[in-house]
This record gives structure tokens, sequence and C-alpha cells, in this order.
């Protein structure tokens, strides 16, 4: 069933007369009980899209274009709704991991106190039945004796605890959709395994679906049923996951794979793509990977490819794969 139907979603930033398309005619799908991971180097446009979709772009940030529906057209178009009946949605139907758990909880505030808002905003029981509940939740995330430390701080917490607290806050109402945005970034390993183990099973006990933003393939090997690769803005590339990392065809996907540790052939060192993510008013003319592609042709500087599909399921904006040029890899 689909949960979430994006559809060619615009969102710039108008900056001293300038327009920057942050993210730039991004459409994609959202089953029940799959987790679609969006890849890309920081500046793709990852945080900038779920942030779209939950219509948290602020100024001087615009939603100019697009559709995203929830629950296919029952809801309605989540980018057309007041901000009445967004709030009956955010932190209930789709819920929000956020990067950094320092900047996003109140330091002021007990973590158990900040874990029921979503409960008491959406009226989810008496206030015994949220303060139980948020307890509950304390301990299905893995926090030891979460009686003692319900009342707790987050300065109390380590940076692996305070971020089962951000998923203890997304998960309290029990969402259709839980959008992940970095959410290992700043942990270790042995955390970030965690985390993720229990995102899994989270996912596989309330059957939600998943966007997980992030720049690690690692986790996308682990975590991703689906995967869309962005960079400028734009999809790049889109598939099953086994479809992507067994032909990766766009050189941005390929790139990104022969970086990962193991993929790659050279010794010694990782592979690395050469250059940088450039800043939206410095896109490229052509493909906006042209100026770091090491296969771009003339054609690739000039003119913007568009996003088809090459094979079942397997999407490429990519002149080289349109014209049929294979690709000769390191």
């Amino acid at each position: 069933m689909s949960l979430l139907n994006v559809k060619n979603i615009k969102t710039y930033f108008f900056l001293d007369g300038e327009e920057l398309p942050a993210v730039d005619d991004v459409s994609f799908t959202l089953e029940q009980n799959r987790t679609l991971a969006i890849i890309g180097e920081s500046g793709s446009g990852k945080s900038v899209l779920v942030l779209s979709i939950m219509k948290l772009v602020d100024h001087p940030g615009e939603i100019i274009q697009g559709e995203a529906y929830f629950m296919g057209e029952t809801e309605g178009d989540l980018l057309r709704m007041k901000e009445k009946e967004m709030q009956k949605i955010r932190g209930n139907e789709i819920a929000m991991i956020y990067q950094d758990p320092m900047s996003t909880l109140n330091p002021l505030i007990p973590v158990g106190k900040q874990i029921e808002e979503a409960l008491y905003i959406h009226k989810k029981g008496s206030k015994k039945e949220i303060r139980k509940k948020a307890m509950e939740l304390m301990t299905d995330v893995g926090i030891p004796d979460a009686k003692k430390r319900y009342g707790d701080l987050p300065r109390q917490f380590s940076g692996g605890m305070r971020q089962r607290i951000m998923i203890a806050m997304a998960i309290s109402c029990a969402p259709k959709i839980l959008i992940a945005d970095e959410p290992t970034t700043a942990l270790d390993v042995t955390i970030q395994a965690e985390i993720l183990d229990l995102l899994k099973k989270l996912q596989n006990e309330n059957q939600m679906a998943m966007i997980l933003n992030t720049h690690d393939l690692g986790v996308v090997e682990d975590m991703a049923h689906d995967v869309c690769v962005m960079y400028c803005g734009k999809i790049m590339e889109k598939a099953p996951k086994e479809k992507l990392f067994l032909n990766p065809m766009n050189p941005y996907t390929i790139g990104l794979i022969e970086c990962m540790p193991g993929k790659g052939e050279a010794k010694g060192r990782l592979n690395a793509i050469e250059g940088y993510v450039p800043h939206p008013s410095d896109f490229p003319k052509g493909c906006r990977f042209s100026n770091r592609c090491p296969y771009a042709m003339d054609k690739c500087h000039e003119t913007l490819p568009e996003l088809k599909e090459v094979a079942p399921e397997h999407h490429v904006r990519c002149w080289l794969v349109e014209d049929g040029i294979p690709l000769i890899r390191n």
C-alpha cells in the first residue's frame, strides 16, 4: 500500500534577488512497512526535501510546486493543507527524528515531559496514562530504569541515549511514517548499530514506513528497501536497493559506492569523488554532476538529462546511459 506519493516538489530559497533550487522537481512513492533511503552528500537537498513534506521550510525558503499525497488521496495533499490540519498529522501520523538531538531537545525540560508532549497534543489519554506511556516508551527504546530517569534533563544522557529519547518522542503516537534525518551521524559505530537495530525492530512491530536520509551507504545496505540518490536538488537515480547496488548506472551513484570500504578496487586507501557539491547559486548549466564526472561529454555540460526508467523500477538521469555509452569503472 502506498502511504506517501510525492510528485514534482520544488523548494527554492530566495536570497538577494536569486532563486536557489534546494529541491528541484523530486518525485517518489513510499510503501507501507518499507524503508526508502535518500542518499547523497551534504548539500544534496535531502533535509530540505523531508522538511518540505512536513511543511517546515522556513523563510526565505518556499515550496513553489508539488504535491504530497498521504494515504493515497484520501487524506489529501499535505502541501495544500492549512497549518491546523498539518498539526494533526505531524507527530501523530508522520513523525520525524532530527539530525542533532542536542539542538532539538529542550535542555531545561525533563526528557519524560518532552516525550509526553505529542501525546498531550494529540489527546492520547489522561495525564496518568500519558505519564505511564512515556515511561513505557523509554523502556521500549532501551533506556534503563525509565521511572528514575523520567525526570532527568537531556545533558544527563549520552549522545546515544539522547537519540533514543528522540526516537521515543517520534514513535509516541505510533505514526504510519517515520522520517529519520541522518539519525546516526554524531554516534560512534557501536551506538549507531544499536540505533539502527532499534529502528528496524520498531518498524517491524508497528508496520511503519520509513524515510531514511543518510550519506552512509553502509546504513543503506543494512536498512533500506528502496533508494533515491540525490545531488544538487535532483534525483540522479532511484531503484530497489538490490538493483542499485548490483547495477548502479549514474556516475554519481557509482562514485558513492566506490567510496565505500571494500567496494572500490583501490588498495590502501578509499576512492573519493573529486571536487565538492556546488552552491545552489553555482549549479552547472547541464547535468549538475558534469563538473565532477570523469565521463562527462560536451552534451552533459550543456543540457540537463531527464530522469528515465531504463529497466523495470530502475530510473536514471544520465546522458551516457540514455545514449547507451558503457562506463569503464575503476
